[in-house]
């Protein structure tokens, strides 16, 4: 009879702390960046994402996600495709943007911070991203925002008429 409880209790233990993967149902990926004292607003498509998150075990959650660099879009057909070319993103060389969580922390209710790895043109960084979590049952919504400098990871040079912050906001929503 002991073994038999202690089994159960493993396995409820188990059952509390196991993560859950959340598959992507719809993702939007917007950045926003200066050029000549102006904003220009952006977006990437198609994000493919595995996303191991469990509130309850955030030392065994993590994040890895990319997007394919050549859906840039800013609604301007010739700057996007000037944006694909080697001096900007260089889509041919380097397909993909990637990004790895490697500490995820809780910060409030349902307000956490990750610390990620972000590679853009072969070039990694670290980046925080402060971000919410609202699960309602078998959905729930990733939502975050966090800067970089484009300088940072060898996009678009020494530009005089573009800033070099460029913010980015993401939103993921996700089912179990």
């Amino acid at each position: 009879m002991l073994k038999k409880l202690t089994f159960f209790l493993f396995l409820v233990n188990y059952q509390a702390t196991a993560q859950v993967l959340w598959q992507v149902k719809d993702a939007r990926i917007n950045f926003k960046i200066k050029n000549f004292g102006s904003y220009v607003n952006g977006s990437l498509n198609g994000l493919e994402a595995k996303i191991y998150f469990s509130p309850e075990n955030l030392s065994q959650s993590n994040i890895e996600a990319s997007v394919k660099a050549e859906t840039i879009n800013t609604g301007n057909k010739t700057r996007d495709k000037h944006l694909r070319k080697d001096d900007y993103l260089d889509v041919i060389k380097f397909p993909l943007l990637r990004m790895k969580s490697t500490r995820i922390i809780k910060e409030d209710k349902d307000l956490f911070l990750g610390y990620f790895e972000l590679t853009i043109r072969n070039k990694t960084q670290a980046v925080q991203m402060p971000f919410r979590f609202v699960s309602n049952g078998n959905e729930a919504t990733f939502s975050g925002s966090f800067s970089i400098n484009r300088r940072d990871f060898g996009v678009g040079g020494k530009s005089w008429v573009l800033g070099d912050e460029v913010i980015v906001n993401v939103e993921v929503k996700a089912q179990k």
